[in-house]
């Protein structure tokens, strides 16, 4: 007996998903702690809570991405108002597209940390069009160039803990279809 519960898959799949979340609100809180970066757009942050969304989609598909997006993006939403949950859930949805395209399937060409660099490209993309949504002025789109520089570099990292942790979710969690 190796002492583990033998639980069922829809078990370890809430399991997982409830430590994913937890993991997804203490990254963003921790991350709302950093101040702004001179030359950013106000409210850029680095992204870790991503990594909980990049676990999701990877082991748990579309309805566990999309559950730890939607909590990331209500979080935004009740901590720092409207514009940010709108924000969050604009960059939040094209990521997590690409997210599920590159992670759920069978190979991924471009390893964890490609994976983590196109996301945070796709985020920031999302919420640069949310902005220009929101302020109705194209002059936000100059801050694209910033933004991509800042993808790249944040994306490198949030690829590289994701690439280190998700063997550990497949050890912890090794009965949930991949």
């Amino acid at each position: 007996m190796s002492g583990r519960p033998n639980l069922s898959p829809r078990a370890q799949k809430t399991a997982l998903l409830g430590m994913l979340g937890g993991v997804a609100l203490a990254l963003s809180f921790l991350e709302s702690l950093i101040p702004g970066m001179p030359g950013l757009p106000p409210g850029a942050k680095p992204g870790f809570s991503n990594i909980a969304v990049m676990a999701a989609a990877a082991h748990l598909g579309l309805p566990g991405s999309l559950c730890i997006m939607l909590l990331k993006a209500g979080y935004a939403l009740l901590s720092r108002g409207a514009s940010a949950g709108f924000m969050s859930l604009s960059g939040g949805v094209l990521s997590m597209a690409v997210m599920l395209l590159l992670l759920r399937g069978r190979r991924n060409p471009f390893g964890a940390v490609g994976a983590g660099i196109l996301c945070a490209l796709a985020h920031n993309l999302g919420q640069l069009l949310a902005a220009w949504a929101l302020t109705g002025t194209s002059a936000i789109l100059g801050y694209a160039p910033l933004l991509m520089l800042f993808a790249l570099l944040t994306g490198i990292a949030t690829g590289a803990v994701y690439g280190a942790v998700s063997p550990y979710c497949n050890r912890i969690f090794p009965s949930l279809p991949k």
